[in-house]
């Protein structure tokens, strides 16, 4: 049994050199056929002709990718989708401009000669076109590293039909491959999950766009169920897609029994953080204490919500910054929403007059200057009020009682109008706003002695 186990890995590497030299060959030979095919003369002819049309597009688009640049700035009414799709015209004119050349070199060449001495220009045509289409297709990936896979995949698979050689293509690709046991992982395979899974994820990604679109849309639906909505949609059809995906490509899903166990565990001890955002952030979109637009203040940090996430809310200030704060926070913290059933904040204001002042008149005063003032309102119960409530030691002490429906505009802008224009209407009134006033003594200090003046001596 030892000497048969020494030879079993001088097999196996002898094996894989073999199938690597078989496959380089036949590469070469590939090679070597279309090196032959393209010596002839009417072919050479016709890659002379091709190149030459190449050229010709590259000239023409120049001025005309320019002329229609400056054609695209002017058009600023436009929606987005529009302007993006104008842009992506702009950067492939020169390929449109070689396709529609190279089809009108061909219908040509077919009436003015025989048939057969522009199938290679055809044959271009076609390869071109189907680029075309394919880079067109491909914009709507929007991962890059999952477009180029996609395009090229998608191109490749599309020449090797034009030219008839997909079953020598998919045998070489499927000749290379790596074994493990029973499993068996071949350059096709890659390719094929590759092409696969960027189709299925590219689909996903589009029709949950527009699902989105529709439940943001929709205004029966609360703001915060339109997120949970489109999260739901999002995780749904990505998870769809992806194990859809795996079955095509023959993978066996049932051995990912365990491997999901694993992972649970691994989520239970390792990433409870994280499990525990999530699931917060689960319970705030199903219990609509927040939302998107409420205003709501935890701790030092005062602002409204921008977006909610899987894991944080984005919180936005007054003064600009974004405050990202983790959703189990939010479930545990004491959380102050200001507009959690309405819009409606009441803001009070104290301030004192003098006793020599009649209060009746500066309750009055009070009220009509809080009415001149924009974002206060005026109608029905929450009009501004004004009570007494109490007598200090310098002064009458009030309260005035203001109403706002933007508490996204700021509370201490609103505040600080209101008390200008209290200034401006006492100092109208002749209403005295008093303060307290002390004449301090330091101790100790010596007192002033008076001089007599000179001639005043006896």
């Amino acid at each position: 049994m030892e000497p048969e186990e020494q030879t079993l890995p001088k097999d196996a590497i002898a094996e894989s050199t073999a199938d690597a030299l078989e496959f380089g060959q036949q590469i070469w030979d590939l090679l070597m056929q279309g090196g032959e095919l393209l010596l002839r003369p009417w072919n050479a002819y016709q890659v002379g002709i091709a190149l030459a049309v190449f050229v010709l597009a590259a000239l023409i688009a120049k001025p005309l990718g320019s002329a229609f640049h400056d054609w695209l700035r002017g058009r600023e009414g436009w929606p987005r989708w529009r302007m993006r799709v104008g842009l992506v015209l702009h950067k492939r004119i020169r390929g449109i401009l070689f396709v529609l050349l190279i089809w009108l070199v061909v219908l040509i060449m077919q009436e003015a000669t025989w048939p057969s001495r522009s199938r290679l220009l055809e044959l271009i045509g076609n390869l071109s076109l189907a680029w075309l289409i394919v880079s067109f297709a491909t914009r709507l990936v929007g991962n890059p590293l999952l477009r180029n896979l996609v395009k090229y995949g998608a191109w490749t698979w599309i020449t090797l039909r034009i030219l008839g050689i997909t079953q020598e293509a998919i045998h070489l690709l499927d000749g290379v491959a790596i074994e493990f046991g029973d499993l068996r992982i071949s350059l096709y395979l890659v390719v094929q999950a590759a092409v696969i899974l960027g189709v299925m994820l590219t689909l996903a990604r589009v029709i949950s766009s527009v699902a989105a679109n529709r439940i943001r849309g929709n205004a029966d639906i609360s703001p915060s169920m339109q997120v949970l909505g489109a999260k739901m949609a999002q995780i749904l059809l990505f998870g769809g897609a992806f194990f859809i995906g795996l079955k095509a490509i023959g993978i066996d899903l049932t051995g990912l029994a365990v491997l999901s166990g694993a992972i649970g565990v691994g989520l239970g001890f390792g990433l409870q953080k994280v499990v525990s955002n999530l699931v917060s952030g689960l319970i705030i979109l199903l219990d609509k204490s927040i939302k998107p637009g409420d205003v709501i203040s935890l701790g030092d940090t005062f602002g409204w919500i921008n977006a909610l996430g899987a894991r944080y809310v984005s919180v936005v200030t007054r003064d600009g910054r974004e405050y990202l704060i983790p959703n189990e926070d939010l479930i545990t913290s004491q959380v102050v929403n200001w507009s959690h059933s309405d819009k409606f904040v009441r803001l009070d204001l104290t301030f004192g007059t003098g006793y020599g002042d009649d209060p009746h008149k500066v309750r009055k005063i009070a009220i009509q200057a809080a009415l001149g003032v924009n974002r206060v309102l005026s109608a029905g119960g929450k009009k501004p009020v004004c009570h007494i409530t109490g007598f200090g030691d310098s002064s009458v002490d009030y309260v005035l009682r203001i109403w706002i429906d933007d508490p996204t505009g700021g509370l201490t802008n609103i505040r600080g109008n209101v008390y200008l224009a209290l200034w401006d209407a006492f100092q109208a009134e002749n209403i005295s706003i008093p303060f307290p006033q002390r004449e301090v003594r330091m101790l100790n200090d010596p007192l002033p002695v008076r001089v007599a003046p000179a001639g005043n001596e006896g």
